[in-house]
Parts: C-alpha cells; sequence; structure tokens
C-alpha cells in the first residue's frame, strides 16, 4: 500500500524523465516490446540498473500475491479468514494505480539488463490483466466450491444473528452483568460455542457479505443463507479491507449482480438493505454504544473491587472487549463514509468514556494475570481432564493415533498445578491446541472411523478446554484478539477530533487519558515482514501520544491559571487598602452623614461568596474546580505509559506547563510597566504569590505530583537575574525599578529617607510623582521583597547597589545623597571577631555574613566595587593619599550644610529634610571599605576625620552671617549621627574633639524650633 502514499511512492512513477516510458509500458501492458522503441525507451536503457534495484522489493510484492493465489486456492474452501485474506488481497491489488508501471518498468530494466523477461512475468502480468474486476474474477473461479464455501457460511446462522441484537434485547437480557444474579455470581461462564462467544462481528460480515458474493448462487436457493445475508447488509455501509481502506458492499453487489440474468429480486433486496442501512443502522449502533459504556462501567467497577471474579468471567470480559471493539471500528470507518442523513448518529462524543472502560479491563487483566492463572490451572486439572477422560472411554469407537492425542491431552491438563504458578512457570500450551487442530482435520473427512459431528459433547468440551488454556498462556494474545485498536494509528484526523470532543465536554475530560493509552496498541499493527513501517507506525504513535498528554497538561493548566486568577481577586479583596472606604462609611453612617447619591449599593464583604443560600446555584470557581478534578484522574490515572519502547509519565507534562505558567505569572503579577515605570507594591505581589501557590498545593489532592519541588525550580529561578530561559525576572524587575526609579527621584531632591518611619517618604515638589515612596519603602514592603527575592535575589538587589555607589565615588560626587542600606536594621552578631583578626580572615567571615543579608562593619560588597575603581596609572600609595583626601575633602566640606535651607533637622521624622543625616551611614561603610582595600587603620583614619570635621563645625560657630549658619544646630548633629553609626568611634572621643554641651544645645535648639514652626 506504498503506493497509495505520495511520500513513499517510487520516485521512478513521478519522474518527468520517464513519463513517456511509463506511459508506453502502461498502454502495452502486459506485452513487452522493446524493439522498435528506443526513442520511448532511451532515458529507460540508462537507469535500468537503479531501476531493478530499487523495485525489486515491489514487484517481488507482487509475486508474492501471485504465489499466495496459486498456493493457498484450494484451501480456502475450508477456512473462511483465508477466503476473506484472499479475496481482500485481489481488491486491494486492484486498486494499486500504478501496478502495471512497477511490474512493467521492472520487467523492460530486467530485459535490457538480462536480454530476457523475469521468469515470473508472464503469469504475473496475466493475473494484474484477469484481476482488473477481481469479484467478478473470484466469482467465477469459485464456482467449484460453492458447496462447501455455502455450508462454512450458513453455519453462522446461529451465531451471527446472536451477536447482531439491538441494545435493547442486551438490556433485556441483562448482558455482561455480574450482580444481576448473585446467586450464581461464582459459577463459571459457559456456553456450547465459547470461541465464537467473543468472535469479531465485523470478522463475520466480512465472511457473509464476501462468502455470498461469491458463492452467489445459494442466495436463491436458501432462505437461511439469504437471511443472513440481507442481515448483514443491513447493518453496514462499508467494510474494512486494511486499516483505512473500505468496501461499499452495496453499490459493488448490485454492480455485479445487475449483469446477471433472473438476480432482479436481490438487486432489489440489496437497496432495501442499503436503505435500512442508512436509516436505522447509525441509530442501532449508537445505542449499543451507550449500552456498552454503561454495562462496561459495571464490570470494571465489580472485578476492581473483587477481582478474583476474572477467574469464573473471565468470558464476559473477553465479550466485552470483543463487543466494545467492534462498535469502536464500525463508528470509526463509517463516520466518513456514511451517506449524512442522521450525521449525529455518528458523532459519539462519549466515545471516550467507553474507550476508557476497555483499557480498564485490559489493565485488571494485565495486572491479576496470575489470579486468572491460578484459577484456570486448577480447573483444567480439577475438572476439565477428568470430564474429558470420561468422553473419551465412553467412545464407542477411538482409533489408536486419536487415542494417543486425548490422552496427551488429559496428562497435560493432570500434571497441571498452582505451585507452577506461584514458581512463575512460563506455560505454552500452543502445542495442545494444534493436535486438536490435527484432531478435527482427522475426524471432519467423509470416511472418518472416529465422527466429530456424532460426537457433539466432545468437540463442546474440547472447544471449553482451548479457551481454558489461553487464560493460562495467551492472555496477552487475547487482548490483542479481542480489544486491540490500532486501527486509530490510520485514522488520525478522527482520532485527534475525538480528542479534542473529549476535552471540550467536561463530563468527559476523565477518559481522556484512553487516547494516549491507545496509542500503546500500534505497534501490534506491524509485521516482522514489513520492518520497513515500523519506523513510520512508532513515530506516530509517540507524536500522538505526547500530542495528546501536551494537550491535557495545557487544559489543566489552563484550568489552574483561571483558578488562581479567582483567588487572586479574593486575596487582593483582603488587602488594607480597600478597608478605606468600608471605614469612611462606618465613620459617616455613626455621624450621620448623608454621602454619595441615594440608593448607591453596598460594598459587599470579602467572604460573601462562601455564603450559599442555595445548593443549586453553582459559580464559576465551582465549575472549574469540578472540571479540573475530572481532567486531573485522567493525568493520574496511570503513573507511565510504554509507548515503541519510550516511556511517557502524564504527570511530569502537568509539572513541566505548571512550571512554566508559574513563572510566566509571577512576573506578570508585578505589573511592570516600562513607559510609565509603574510597579505593583512588593507586599501586594507577595499576597498575589501565596494565593496562586495556596491553589498549586491544592493540586497535590488531585495529582501525585511534588509540588514542593515547583515551587523550588520557580522561585529559585526568580532569586537570580534571568530565568532559565533568558527572561527578566522580578529580581530584575524590583532591582531596576528601585535603582532607576525610587532612588533617581532620591538623588534629584523629590524623595527623602525618614528615619523615623524606617522608609522613604515623598517631598512637596511641583511636579507631583507619580508613585509613593512610602508605601514602596517602609519595613513591611522590605519585608515583602526580601521574601520575595531571597537570599540571592537581596544579594543582587546589594550588590547592583555597590555598583552605583562605587561610580559614584570614582567621581567624588553627590556623596551627600547616598542611602543606608536596605537591611541595616538586621541584627549584628560578629561582634565576637577579635580585632587582631587577619583582614582576609575577617573579610571572609564579613563576606558570608552579607550573603545571609546580615549588615557588617565592613561591607563586602562594597570593597568589591570600590577595588574595580582602581587606577592602573596611580600607585596604591596615591590611591591611599587619595582615599585620605576624599575624607578631608567631606570633612572640610560639612559646614557648607549649614547654609542649606532644606538641611533642618526634623525631630518629627529625625532626620535632615534634603537626606543630610545618610551621611553618617555613608561615611561610615564608604571609609571601612576604602581603608580595607588600602590596608590602611580603618580607626585611626576616622578619628582623624572626626577631629577634622569637629575642628570645620566649630569655626562656623564663629560666623556672623545668619545666612551661612542659619542651620548650624542641624548640622552639629551629624556629628553625633556618624558616631552613633560607626562601629569604630566612641563618645568618648566625640567629647575630646566637640564639646557635649553644643550637642546638647543643638538637639535643644532643634526641638524649640519645630514646637515654634507647628505653632
Amino acid at each position: 500500500m506504498a503506493c497509495g502514499d505520495p511520500k513513499a511512492k517510487p520516485s521512478y512513477l513521478i519522474d518527468k524523465n520517464l513519463e513517456s516510458a511509463v506511459k508506453f509500458i502502461v498502454r502495452k501492458f502486459p506485452a513487452v516490446e522493446t524493439r522498435n522503441n528506443n526513442q520511448q525507451l532511451a532515458q529507460l536503457q540508462k537507469e535500468k540498473s537503479e531501476i531493478l534495484k530499487n523495485l525489486a522489493l515491489y514487484y517481488f510484492t507482487f509475486v508474492d500475491v501471485m504465489e499466495f493465489k496459486t498456493v493457498n486456492f484450494d484451501l480456502t474452501k475450508n477456512y473462511l479468514d483465508l477466503i476473506i485474506t484472499y479475496t481482500t488481497l485481489m481488491i486491494l491489488l486492484s486498486r494499486i494505480e500504478e501496478r502495471k508501471a512497477i511490474i512493467g518498468l521492472y520487467n523492460y530494466a530486467h530485459e535490457m539488463t538480462h536480454g530476457a523477461s523475469d521468469r515470473e512475468y508472464p503469469r504475473l502480468g496475466q493475473m494484474i490483466v484477469d484481476y482488473e474486476n477481481p469479484l467478478k474474477k473470484m466469482m467465477e473461479e469459485f464456482v467449484p466450491h460453492s458447496k462447501s464455501l455455502s455450508d462454512a457460511l450458513i453455519s453462522l446462522q446461529m451465531v451471527y444473528p446472536r451477536r447482531n441484537l439491538s441494545a435493547d434485547q442486551w438490556r433485556n437480557a441483562q448482558l455482561l452483568s455480574l450482580i444481576s444474579a448473585p446467586s450464581t455470581m461464582l459459577n463459571p461462564a459457559q456456553s456450547d460455542t465459547m470461541p465464537c462467544e467473543y468472535l469479531s462481528l465485523d470478522a463475520m460480515e466480512k465472511w457473509i457479505i464476501f462468502g455470498f458474493i461469491l458463492c452467489h448462487g445459494i442466495l436463491n436457493s436458501d432462505v437461511t443463507a439469504l437471511n443472513l445475508w440481507k442481515l448483514a447488509l443491513q447493518s453496514s455501509s462499508c467494510l474494512s479491507l486494511f486499516r483505512d481502506e473500505v468496501f461499499h458492499i452495496h453499490k459493488a453487489a448490485e454492480d455485479l449482480f445487475v449483469n446477471i440474468r433472473g438476480y432482479n429480486k436481490r438487486i432489489n433486496d440489496i437497496r432495501e438493505c442499503k436503505e435500512a442501512a442508512v436509516s436505522h443502522a447509525g441509530s442501532m449502533h449508537r445505542e449499543r454504544r451507550k449500552f456498552l459504556r454503561s454495562a462496561l462501567k459495571e464490570l470494571a467497577t465489580v472485578l476492581s473491587d473483587q477481582p478474583g471474579l476474572l477467574g469464573p468471567k473471565a468470558l464476559f470480559v473477553f465479550m466485552a472487549l470483543s463487543f466494545a471493539r467492534d462498535e469502536i471500528i464500525w463508528l470509526l470507518r463509517h463516520a466518513d463514509n456514511m451517506p449524512k442523513k442522521s450525521a449525529d448518529d455518528f458523532i459519539d462524543k462519549h466515545i471516550a468514556e467507553l474507550i476508557f472502560y476497555m483499557e480498564e479491563l485490559r489493565a485488571h487483566v494485565r495486572k491479576y494475570g496470575p489470579v486468572m492463572q491460578r484459577y484456570y490451572v486448577q480447573y483444567l486439572s480439577g475438572f476439565d481432564a477428568v470430564v474429558l477422560n470420561e468422553l473419551v472411554q465412553n467412545l464407542s469407537v477411538c482409533p489408536e493415533d486419536e487415542s494417543i492425542i486425548m490422552s496427551s491431552f488429559v496428562n497435560t491438563m493432570t500434571s497441571l498445578s498452582v505451585k507452577q504458578v506461584e514458581d512463575g512457570e512460563v506455560f505454552d500450551f500452543r502445542g495442545m491446541r494444534l493436535d486438536w487442530f490435527r484432531l478435527q482435520a482427522y475426524t471432519s473427512v467423509s470416511k472418518a472411523s472416529l465422527s466429530l459431528a456424532d460426537h457433539r459433547e466432545l468437540g463442546k468440551m474440547m472447544n471449553t478446554i482451548i479457551f481454558h488454556t489461553k487464560m493460562v498462556d495467551s492472555l496477552v494474545e487475547m487482548l490483542v484478539e479481542t480489544s486491540d485498536l490500532s486501527i486509530f494509528c490510520f485514522y488520525s484526523r478522527a482520532f485527534e477530533k475525538m480528542f479534542q470532543q473529549c476535552l471540550e465536554l467536561p463530563s468527559q475530560s476523565r477518559y481522556s487519558i484512553a487516547f494516549p493509552l491507545l496509542c500503546t496498541h500500534f505497534m501490534s499493527c506491524t509485521h516482522e515482514l514489513c520492518p520497513e513501517e515500523r519506523h513510520h507506525i512508532g513515530d506516530r504513535s509517540l507524536s500522538l501520544c505526547n500530542m495528546f498528554l501536551d494537550e491535557m497538561a495545557k487544559q489543566a493548566r489552563n484550568l489552574i491559571t483561571d483558578i488562581c486568577t479567582e483567588q487572586c481577586t479574593l486575596s487582593d479583596q483582603l488587602l488594607p487598602k480597600h478597608c478605606a472606604k468600608t471605614i469612611s462609611q462606618a465613620v459617616n453612617k455613626k455621624s450621620k452623614k448623608q454621602t454619595g447619591k441615594k440608593g448607591e449599593p453596598e460594598r459587599e464583604k470579602p467572604g460573601v461568596e462562601s455564603m450559599r443560600k442555595n445548593r443549586l446555584v453553582v459559580t464559576n470557581l465551582d465549575k472549574l474546580h469540578t472540571a479540573l478534578s475530572e481532567l486531573c484522574f485522567s493525568i493520574n490515572y496511570v503513573p507511565n505509559m510504554v509507548v515503541w519502547e519510550h516511556t511517557f509519565t502524564p504527570r511530569e507534562y502537568l509539572t513541566s506547563h505548571l512550571e512554566i505558567r508559574f513563572t510566566k505569572s509571577i512576573v506578570g503579577m508585578t505589573m511592570y510597566n516600562q513607559a510609565t515605570q509603574e510597579i505593583a507594591k512588593p507586599s501586594e505581589l507577595l499576597t498575589s504569590v501565596r494565593a496562586y501557590m495556596t491553589v498549586l498545593q491544592s493540586i497535590e489532592n488531585y495529582v501525585q505530583i511534588d509540588i514542593t519541588r515547583v515551587f523550588n525550580n520557580v522561585l529559585l529561578q526568580q532569586t537570580q537575574h534571568l530565568d532559565s530561559h533568558g527572561e527578566p525576572t522580578i529580581t530584575s524587575l524590583y532591582t531596576n525599578w528601585y535603582l532607576e526609579t525610587l532612588l533617581r527621584q532620591v538623588s534629584n531632591g523629590h524623595i527623602a529617607y525618614f528615619p523615623a518611619m524606617k522608609a522613604f517618604v515623598n517631598l512637596p515638589t511641583e511636579n507631583e510623582l507619580t508613585f509613593n515612596a512610602e508605601e514602596y519603602s517602609d519595613i513591611s514592603e522590605m519585608r515583602a521583597l526580601s521574601e520575595l527575592l531571597g537570599p540571592y535575589g537581596m544579594k543582587f538587589l546589594s550588590e547592583s547597589l555597590m555598583w552605583h555607589i562605587s561610580s559614584q565615588v570614582a567621581e567624588l560626587k553627590v556623596l551627600s545623597y547616598h542611602i543606608p542600606f536596605l537591611v541595616s536594621s538586621i541584627e549584628d552578631f560578629k561582634d565576637h571577631i577579635p580585632r587582631e583578626t587577619d583582614m582576609k580572615v575577617a573579610m571572609n567571615v564579613y563576606e558570608l555574613s552579607s550573603a545571609a543579608g546580615l549588615p557588617c562593619e565592613i561591607d563586602p560588597a562594597l570593597v568589591v566595587a570600590l577595588s574595580s575603581q582602581k587606577s592602573e596609572n596611580i600607585s596604591p600609595e596615591e590611591e591611599y593619599k587619595i582615599a585620605c583626601l576624599l575624607m578631608v575633602f567631606v570633612a572640610v566640606s560639612l559646614p557648607t550644610l549649614a547654609s542649606n535651607v532644606m538641611s533642618q533637622y526634623s525631630p518629627a521624622i529625625e532626620g535632615h529634610c534634603n537626606n543630610i543625616h545618610c551621611l553618617a551611614k555613608a561615611i561610615n561603610q564608604i571609609a571601612a571599605a576604602l581603608f580595607t582595600i588600602h590596608k590602611g587603620s580603618i580607626e585611626d583614619r576616622l578619628k582623624e576625620f572626626l577631629a577634622l570635621a569637629s575642628s570645620s563645625l566649630l569655626k562656623i560657630g564663629q560666623e556672623t552671617d545668619k545666612t551661612t549658619t542659619r542651620n548650624r544646630e542641624s548640622v552639629y548633629l551629624l556629628l553625633d549621627m556618624i558616631v552613633q553609626e560607626s562601629p569604630f568611634l566612641t563618645m568618648d572621643l566625640l567629647e575630646s574633639c566637640f564639646p557635649y554641651v553644643l550637642l546638647r544645645n543643638a538637639y535643644h535648639a532643634v526641638y524649640k524650633q519645630s514646637v515654634t514652626a507647628s505653632t
């Protein structure tokens, strides 16, 4: 069938250079004329060797078909399967449009190479010509065998009508029910025709329809044959030839009979049956599927609770699988090949449920195979062997050969024991079944001494025994025989459509795992004699399984995202900012003030949504949770599945999608707008993230996945500058915002740090800022930020801040505007480091402590940042002098601050209005870092600084210009702050440089001035 696939078609058939040669060969087929046609065959002459090489596989495949016809023809009259295989093969052969081109091209190349045609070519060419209309030719061939074939077909008169019942008849008979008769639940399921109970209805219909077409004469003389044929014609419009190749039975039968004299009645029968099939077959099969869904559900539920029943009721399981498989395959081949009078009958949105219960039954058989083996080993040795022995003993005539075979049956069964099952012994009854096949052949010939037809009880018993042996050694083969659905591999479009319909219907999404499970069937349709298609089918099974699991995970992820959005909205309602309106309404109500318009609805309080007055009212969140629980049942159904030696784990698909979506959601919830520089407050983001994580944690109630792993993978990536996909994280977004937006406004004098509030606060300016600094920098926001960013993220923020500071130190500018560290309030636990400790050792301790988020006497990040500013052209001694001069520069510059109007100290904020109180922290940290780098004495240099600063500030006490000294007292306080901030300076040292009375008077003055200003 490779010729039907454009991708697999031989290249020579579409080669433009060979087009004229191919047309000539097809026109003359099967004749071979190589003479006087040199012009048309010239290109063929050039490529004859390649053609022989590449078309050999196709040519000898046609030869194999011919050999099958020749060798097995005499056997087909006795074996219906062989007849159908033969018929199907001939029909498929006639459908290969390029058959003449392939065979002809190969033979012409052979003749040009070897001087003669291939020895099989004459017969092969004649067969191709004879079977242009294969059924018509076979009708002629089967005339001598009509009696044998019709007898075999009429033997189905009891089996086929019993299998082709309506759903109501099945329901009335309580078919497949284990609980309809509780008293007989433990009794073994028995039948006189055990193998026929799970025989494929599809196979029987092929036997009947093709068989009676080949021996059509019996339809005019035997009412039983006619009724069988009409019943089959009314059940289907098309039959499956091979995979997705179908045969439209009514049109083909009518075309064959229309030219036969006296067949007007048969033609009318065909037309009536066609009308019945179009009108009623769809609804009949729809009702069957509906019944089977409930029947298989009941069967699977009972067996999951009581797997021991798989022993006595194994026949029910394989009947259920066979019935369901037949209905699914019928729907699959008719969905695109049926007149759409009632299209709804051919669209089954509940097909996934039926497939799911089939898979559940298959899983029970595989899981509890040893249970079934124990049961049937005891059955064979303790009952079947005894009954068969009695039957053999009671035979009036039993030839020696038959007696030896039957005795071997009894001996084989008697020797069985449960210990063999417990020891894991591998059973093999294929030889016993083959002997029974031989025995049937011996006893079915006309002159046999022992006629099987006269000993029906023996035949029934042996059929039962054969079924029991299969329950011991061939369970996997039985599953393939009764429930293989690998045909879906060739109906990819319909397969995918069914899957999408399943996901779209919430009540069916719990069964969606059936579709990836079906992909495990695909390799069973491959054959060792056709290895070249193994990779093609394997790749298709992998791609479909991957696509199904990926779509299921995406659907679950979308539902989880919607639930998270709802929960984040509810959590947002609990934020403190939303209580202002409620408090305002309460105050106004208490003071009896009327605000707003009359009739304005009262704002609903958080939690109202949980107050259910009516259980019938279903909220959107209820629907989402229901849909999610259904879908998660499917994802959690199996831990893994093996498809073509590849293991798929459905839960990992969900985990992967949750990680990706959680990452995107966290970044999205920051609501960062680069254009307007807006960003969510850390506390609000933390609330949303916690709400999101709460929902994700609840997923563990539905699916056995490790959500902690998802949190670790996602949140740890968010502590880095970029995630694993190279995308910005909340660490990079918040670092950028705090440094580029908030701190830039601090440098511009629009924001000040208020020590009393431990936060930055907006200062009154002409152009109002778009954000309130206090809402982003108070202690609660910093704690939220540190919790979001984690230690690594805060370290990145600190390092980024240090780079800003180092660049400003390098330019010796704007040192008075630096801010204190974000985590300066954390307790210092490093006081135990002795002063005489080597600086390198001390720096290692500081670096470790800093990484943990603790403040240090010497900031290691600042040391690293400033170290990178060293100039190659300046010696270390010069660098050291510059560092000392920088401290001198700062010390002698302090008095100039007194003339600044904004340098006034405010007791309310415990700081200066222009942020100069931050100089205390900046001077101490920069001095410590600089003299650590240059290996100087930090304590000595700071003492010198304090002396210079004190001297400079004392001089402004002698100034008489009020403008120059307007905030002298406020600047005096800087000395106290510097000492308070420094781990290297003491108050005693300050007292020796600067009279404490001046500091006391300065505090008194600024507080008095503050009171005066407020009144």
